[in-house]
């Protein structure tokens, strides 16, 4: 994942229902964000795995945006409430290894909500240049 600038690196892992419908949504209105984003289709935020986040930020990544359906709206009843109780547990992992839980974003953005998430990715990428590059992807080498 090597982009020629210094923008930050985020790696999104959408779920098919909302978010990434979101994303699609927030391309055909031709809504602008950064272009530093790797998007991940996931059927479900559920589906989360925290290694996988863990690997991303690990192999280089700036930040790891999960986006999911809100609360109460999961294509599959409880998803989403899965993925929350998995990033509060990422974030322990996270204050372990010394690394800015702020670095990992979890955001409910529905399919209809392009905009929403147009503007989510604008202001994780702004955040993400205050916090500067992943400190572990120095320490890795990767």
């Amino acid at each position: 994942m090597e982009d020629n600038n210094n923008e930050p690196r985020i790696v999104a892992f959408l779920c098919h229902w909302c978010t990434y419908t979101g994303a699609d949504l927030a391309g055909t209105t031709r809504q602008q964000y950064p272009a530093g984003i790797r998007i991940i289709h996931l059927m479900c935020s559920g589906a989360i795995d925290v290694v996988y986040v863990l690997k991303a930020l690990l192999d280089g990544a700036d930040g790891v945006l999960i986006g999911g359906c809100h609360p109460g709206d999961c294509h599959y009843q409880t998803g989403n409430l899965k993925a929350r109780r998995r990033i509060a547990l990422l974030r322990n992992i996270m204050e372990t290894l010394g690394l800015d839980q702020d670095r990992v974003w979890l955001r409910w953005i529905s399919a209809s909500e392009g905009r929403l998430f147009a503007e989510t990715v604008r202001e994780y990428n702004g955040a993400l240049e205050s916090m500067g590059p992943n400190p572990l992807a120095d320490e890795w080498d990767l």
